[in-house]
C-alpha cells in the first residue's frame, strides 16, 4: 500500500521587490529564515527532519547546494541529507514532488521542501574572454609573467556578463513569448489589465483580513535588524485607469504586456513541512492536506513556452479521472496576466483539446470565483525558486478556510515546462 504524504503547514518570508530590503542577504539566508519560521510555527523538533529539498533558479557560486546551507544554518541536523533542484519557475514544485517521492520510498519520514531566490544577489560574471584569461593566469610564474598578463588586459575584458533573461534555445524573452501567446489566443490588453487589477485587489483584501500574515515569518537581519513582516509588492489602490496608461514593455508597437500585468522581480523563500501520515499521527500533528497526485509536462519551446499548465492539468486529470468541476480551490502561478488567460482559454477550448491534448472535448472551464482568491504572483511577487511552496501553502489554507475538499495547483516555467498538483483536504 502506497504511503500517504501530508502537508503539515507552510511558511515563507515576506516577498519583496528586488532591490529593496533584502539587498544585503544571500538566498541561503532567506531559505534559513523560512525554515526557522516553519520549525517555530509547527513546533516540530528539528531532529525529526530527515531530508531537505530546496529549489532555486539563480545559483550563487558560494552556495552550490543552497538547500544544505539554508538547512544547517536554520538548525537542521547534519544527519539530514539536503539537495537542491532547479527547474526555473517550478523549482519549488519539483522540490516538493521530490521530497514526496523520498518519503514514499522510505528514505525519511519527515522532509522540508520549498525554494529560495534573490534577484538582488544575482551573480554577475566576467565575460568568457576574461574568464579564459583568468583561468590561464593560475599558471603564472614570477613578476615577468604577471606583468605580461596585466599589460595584455583590455577594457573590453572588464565588461560584465549578467545572467541571461532570454530563453537560451530560442533567444526570446519570456515577455516577448507572452506577447506572442496573447496575440495568438486573442487575449487583449484590457482583459490582461483587468486580471492584474483583480490580483492586486485580492492580495490587499487577503492581507487586510490577516490571511497572508498567517503564512509569513518575520525577517530581521543585520545590520539594522529592521523587522520585515509583510510583502511589499501588492498595491491595493491599483485601478484599471492607472494600469491602462502604461506602455508596452516588450513589443513597443501593439504589444499588450506591461510592467503592471507581468510579475515583478522578487526576492524571497518559502517552504513546506511534509511527512508520512503515520509519522504525523505519531507526532500528534494535524495535517492540512494530502498530496493526492502531481505531474510535470514539457511542450514546444517555439510555440507553447507558457502553456505548460494546460498540458500538465490535462495530463493529471487524465491520470486521476478527475474533472475541473471536482475542485473547490484553484491556485495557479501568475507569470503574466496574458499567460494565465491564454491557459484558461486553452483549457476551455474544444479545438485545442482535439488538436493538442488528444481529447475529444475541452478540459473544462476554470471557475474564477475559486481562482487565486488571495492574490497571486502578479501582486504578491514571484521569487523564481520559491513560488511553488507558496502555492501549496495557500491552497492548503484555502481548503480549510473555504471548507473545500480538493485543490488544483498549476504553474508554467521557462524551458516550456508545466506542473500540476492535486491536494486533498485532511478532515
Amino acid at each position: 500500500m502506497s504511503k500517504k504524504i501530508v502537508v503539515i503547514d507552510g511558511c515563507r518570508t515576506p516577498f519583496l521587490r528586488s532591490g529593496t530590503d533584502y539587498m544585503d542577504l544571500m538566498s541561503y539566508q532567506l531559505g534559513q529564515f523560512a525554515i526557522k519560521g516553519l520549525l517555530n510555527k509547527t513546533g516540530i523538533d528539528s531532529k525529526e527532519v530527515g531530508y531537505v529539498v530546496m529549489g532555486t533558479t539563480i545559483s550563487n557560486v558560494k552556495t552550490g547546494n543552497v538547500a544544505r546551507e539554508a538547512a544547517i544554518t536554520a538548525g537542521i541536523p547534519y544527519s539530514a541529507p539536503c539537495h537542491t533542484v532547479t527547474m526555473a519557475c517550478i523549482s519549488a514544485n519539483q522540490a516538493i514532488a521530490s521530497a514526496a517521492n523520498i518519503l514514499r520510498n522510505g528514505e525519511a519520514d519527515v522532509a522540508i521542501a520549498g525554494g529560495t531566490d534573490t534577484v538582488s544577489d544575482a551573480p554577475i560574471m566576467f565575460n568568457k574572454k576574461m574568464r579564459k584569461k583568468l583561468f590561464k593566469a593560475q599558471k603564472l610564474k614570477g613578476i615577468g609573467d604577471t606583468l605580461k598578463f596585466i599589460l595584455g588586459l583590455r577594457p573590453s575584458d572588464f565588461v560584465p556578463e549578467a545572467p541571461a533573461v532570454a530563453e537560451f534555445l530560442t533567444n526570446r524573452t519570456m515577455g516577448l513569448d507572452c506577447d506572442i501567446l496573447a496575440g495568438r489566443y486573442g487575449v487583449g490588453r484590457k482583459e490582461q489589465d483587468e486580471f492584474a487589477v483583480r490580483s492586486h485587489q485580492l492580495a490587499a483584501k487577503a492581507d487586510a483580513e490577516g490571511l497572508l500574515a498567517n503564512e509569513i515569518t518575520t525577517v530581521e537581519s543585520a545590520p539594522t535588524f529592521k523587522p520585515i513582516k509583510k510583502d511589499n509588492g501588492f498595491r491595493g489602490d491599483t485601478t484599471l485607469e492607472k494600469v491602462s496608461k502604461l506602455k508596452p514593455a516588450f513589443v513597443k508597437e501593439g504589444g499588450t504586456i506591461t510592467a503592471a500585468n507581468a510579475s515583478f522581480l522578487t526576492d524571497g523563500a518559502a517552504v513546506c513541512l511534509l511527512m508520512t501520515e503515520e509519522k504525523a499521527q505519531q507526532l500528534g500533528l494535524q495535517p492540512k492536506a494530502y498530496i493526492h497526485s502531481y505531474t510535470f509536462a514539457g511542450c514546444d519551446l517555439q510555440e507553447e513556452l507558457l502553456l505548460g499548465p494546460t498540458y500538465a492539468v490535462s495530463k493529471l486529470l487524465k491520470q486521476t479521472g478527475m474533472q475541473l468541476s471536482d475542485f473547490d480551490v484553484f491556485e495557479f502561478h501568475e507569470a503574466f496576466a496574458g499567460q494565465i488567460l491564454a491557459n484558461i482559454k486553452c483549457l476551455a477550448s474544444d479545438d485545442f483539446a482535439k488538436q493538442k491534448l488528444g481529447r475529444d472535448k475541452a478540459v473544462g472551464t476554470v471557475p474564477m470565483d475559486k481562482f487565486n482568491l488571495w492574490g497571486g504572483s502578479l501582486s504578491l511577487g514571484h521569487p523564481f525558486g520559491a513560488t511553488g511552496a507558496r502555492l501549496v501553502t495557500t491552497a492548503s489554507n484555502r481548503l480549510i478556510k473555504e471548507n473545500g475538499k480538493y485543490a488544483l495547483i498549476a504553474a508554467c516555467a521557462a524551458g516550456a515546462h508545466g506542473h500540476a498538483m492535486i491536494l486533498e483536504r485532511c478532515q
